[in-house]
């Protein structure tokens, strides 16, 4: 790489020209499921090679996809990277009267590719505007053997939940070493649900509710952010993240609440980093992500029983739990050009053991994971950041997660265990402009 990249004149480099295929990438990738619940741990390679710490500890463009204010502190740049995502996830049922029992694999569907691009350029010493396209996150099961199939099932069983997050982004410096920002976030999301069909009888919408193939939606939120120093190389960041109202999955009215909702939820953080020596930075990040308030993702399947129907209005949902996150990392210039990042971040399960039926096509319940990566420069502004993140495997063990009696006044008892473990590994091109 060498100067031959640097922007000049009317045939000056311009991002937006390759924004049509970034966007069409995200959206043919399939994020499955990522270690906040279904949020991904973090945005950027070098973010998540410091285990997802980012909010007061800016890296690279990405970072103005979790804190808007970081845009006027990266600088002018662009960054383009990509994930293979591999998780591992599956469900046991046991005690069953109704013939559920047995041991079931949900990974008919792996790896994924997750792409992931920014722009940030500063307009001035104290405004500066980016735009970041990543995926937010998702959840992905396809058992080839369907656990309900002596329930009536056909066909292989599992969700792909995609979602897509557009942030055009605006920073001020409001006094040396504060900033403020803003991001209008757009959603792009898509949906598809396979291999339920003898649950449609408790949808008040049963054509449209399962094996319908992929929906989309739109939705519309923002998110503002805040960035300071307190000198002595320590700075804090915060920010908040409205929830993203989206349009409804009108193939699945029956089979969301709300008929067909499913918004995003509201997400709120701080962090803050420090600089001990000149050759290392350490950072810690704490995040809160309201799932709960979302009926789709909170309300419990137990509504079923209270006469609320699938697709009603508060009708049940995925019976998850709001969380919070922890993350701490590190990031050490071991000698010019090379840069080292080690990382581990821990989040709450979403998943009430009573909730773990409806939750084997969800099974979001990872809670730690470890994450390593290293940036090595290509030349004075062009580097190279990969990583690796593993999130061992965590079971969830049923506990009056299966109603008694059989259909329709219950499922024949028992228990649904639910695992996941994943392993990811990326790698991102960043130019200094």
């Amino acid at each position: 790489m060498t100067d031959t990249f640097r922007p000049r004149g009317r045939h000056a480099f311009r991002p937006v020209t390759i924004l049509p295929l970034l966007a069409l990438g995200l959206a043919m990738s399939s994020p499955a499921h990522a270690t906040d619940g279904y949020f991904l741990n973090g945005t950027g390679a070098k973010a998540k090679g410091a285990g997802g710490v980012e909010i007061a500890l800016p890296q690279d463009g990405l970072a103005i996809a979790v804190n808007p204010a970081t845009v006027t502190e990266v600088g002018h740049r662009l960054d383009v990277g990509f994930e293979v995502f591999v998780p591992r996830r599956g469900a046991r049922i046991s005690g069953n009267t109704a013939g559920l029992n047995g041991d079931y694999s949900g990974n008919g569907a792996n790896p994924f590719v997750l792409p992931e691009f920014a722009y940030v350029r500063p307009l001035s010493d104290r405004v500066a505007v980016g735009l970041a396209i990543s995926g937010n996150g998702g959840m992905n099961t396809r058992y080839k053997v369907n656990p309900f199939a002596s329930f009536g099932a056909t066909g292989p069983a599992g969700v792909n939940l995609q979602q897509i997050m557009i942030s055009p982004t605006i920073g001020v410096k409001l006094a040396k070493g504060h900033s403020l920002g803003l991001s209008p976030t757009v959603v792009v999301q898509g949906f598809e649900m396979l291999g339920v069909q003898p649950f449609a009888g408790y949808s008040q919408e049963p054509a449209n509710f399962t094996n319908r193939g992929t929906d989309w939606s739109v939705g519309a939120g923002f998110r503002v952010g805040y960035l300071g120093s307190l000198g002595d190389g320590v700075k804090i960041g915060a920010f908040y993240q409205s929830k993203v109202w989206t349009g409804r999955f009108k193939k699945y009215a029956g089979l969301y609440a709300d008929h067909g909702g499913f918004d995003v939820p509201a997400a709120w953080g701080a962090g803050i980093s420090v600089k001990p020596t000149p050759a290392l930075t350490l950072g810690a990040d704490y995040k809160r992500i309201e799932y709960s308030k979302v009926a789709s993702v909170g309300n419990p399947v137990g509504l079923l029983f209270q006469g609320k129907p699938f697709g009603a209005a508060g009708g049940p949902g995925f019976g998850w739990r709001d969380v919070d996150v922890w993350k701490v990392g590190a990031v050490y210039q071991a000698r010019p050009g090379l840069t080292l990042r080690a990382g581990y971040g821990r989040s709450d399960n979403p998943v009430p053991s009573s909730q773990t039926l409806l939750n084997i096509l969800a099974p979001g319940v990872v809670r730690g994971h470890i994450t390593g990566g290293a940036s090595v420069d290509l030349s004075s502004r062009a580097e190279l950041t990969g990583y690796v993140m593993h999130a061992p495997r965590q079971t969830v063990r049923g506990a009056g997660s299966i109603p008694p009696g059989m259909p329709p006044a219950g499922f024949g008892g028992g228990e649904a265990d639910i695992h996941l473990s994943e392993t990811a590994v990326g790698l991102s091109f960043g130019l200094k402009l």
